[in-house]
């Protein structure tokens, strides 16, 4: 955690639910500072260590700031401030799916003591939402993206870290989705990522020599990241 953290907890489905939201720099200094938009990062499995604070979740917000968006981390259930326990993805989805209209909700940032000055809390509700997940993560993630499509409030793109491909069943997902995956990753193989990539006609970026949690390998995430958003639209140009 650093000084462009914050945790916090808000109410929920079923209990208190743990957030940390990370701000861009510029946020520091100037409140009138618009930011591009929100980011959802959804962490690692909880069963096998997987927290807000895992150091691929952190990467993907961080990069996030870097363009600009402010980046929300929430706890599963059952994981350190968040209650209820481990529902194999399907309260762990409706958890989600509160924390984007908490997100996309003005009165949720007017009541932080931190964000109460920033310019950019009166039009929260129209900016737009990327989500991203690691793992376990990347499965509730996907999931989350085909359920605000169905809701008529879609994600603005989707980021899936070391995909869950094969290990548990990933939602269709939109063509533009950024799929990062280690070369070397033991846990989830690069060839069931793309056995499920191929009938969609995903590409998928190879990190060389990474292994499942990028160890020495970050800083491509947030290369990769940064780099799938230049000549993207920009809503405050």
């Amino acid at each position: 955690m650093n000084g462009r953290t914050k945790v916090i907890h808000i109410e929920g489905v079923v209990g208190p639910i743990e957030l940390s939201i990370d701000f861009p720099d510029e946020l520091k200094s100037d409140p009138y500072f618009m930011v591009r938009g929100l980011a959802l990062v959804a962490h690692p499995h909880p069963l096998m260590g997987g927290t807000m604070d895992n150091k691929v979740a952190q990467t993907m917000a961080r990069a996030f700031n870097q363009l600009g968006y402010v980046s929300v981390r929430p706890n599963f259930r059952g994981v350190g401030g968040s209650a209820g326990i481990h529902d194999d993805g399907v309260g762990e989805l409706d958890d989600l799916l509160y924390v984007t209209d908490w997100m996309r909700t003005p009165s949720s940032w007017a009541g932080l003591e931190i964000t109460q000055q920033q310019a950019w809390i009166g039009s929260v509700n129209t900016l737009p939402l990327v989500v991203s997940g690691f793992s376990f993560g990347s499965f509730v993630g996907s999931h989350l993206v085909q359920k605000l499509a169905e809701l008529g409030r879609p994600a603005e793109r989707l980021v899936m870290i070391g995909s869950a491909a094969g290990k548990w069943e990933l939602a269709p997902v939109p063509a533009d989705t950024i799929l990062i995956h280690g070369e070397l990753d033991e846990t989830i193989t690069l060839a069931a990522v793309f056995d499920w990539a191929r009938p969609q006609e995903l590409t998928v970026q190879v990190v060389p020599g990474a292994d499942h949690f990028f160890h020495r390998r970050l800083h491509c995430i947030r290369n990769i990241i940064i780099g799938a958003w230049l000549g993207m639209p920009d809503h405050r140009s």
